[in-house]
């Protein structure tokens, strides 16, 4: 059984940083891109960034140049970094893997 588990989220200003962990459970591995998604009260889920097997990145217009995703192959996790939060950031962020298994996810609240 495939387990996604994300960890990182909290209260953070705005301006400030925060960096999201992703660990996969219950699989070797799985050469299937992996991701995250947000979303925030009110709103649908979106795309947040995404990252292949290999590296290649996918970012959301919103969030390009201030988050960077990246992925440990050995340790089966994907991170997410994210810089010069906004108060538009405010959601509850989940880990995918294959848009097939997600996480519970966890909340990020940006706020003074």
């Amino acid at each position: 059984q495939v387990q996604l588990e994300e960890s990182g989220g909290g209260l953070v200003q705005p301006g400030g940083s925060l960096r999201l962990s992703c660990v996969a459970s219950g699989i070797i591995w799985s050469v299937s891109a992996m991701g995250w998604y947000r979303q925030a009260p009110g709103k649908e889920r979106e795309l947040v960034a995404d990252i292949t097997y290999t590296g290649n990145t996918n970012y959301a217009d919103s969030v390009k140049g201030r988050f960077t995703i990246s992925r440990d192959n050995a340790n089966k996790m994907v991170y997410l970094q994210m810089n010069s939060l906004k108060p538009e950031d405010t959601a509850v962020y989940y880990c995918h893997l294959a848009r097939t298994y997600w996480g519970q996810g966890t909340q990020v609240t940006v706020s003074s």
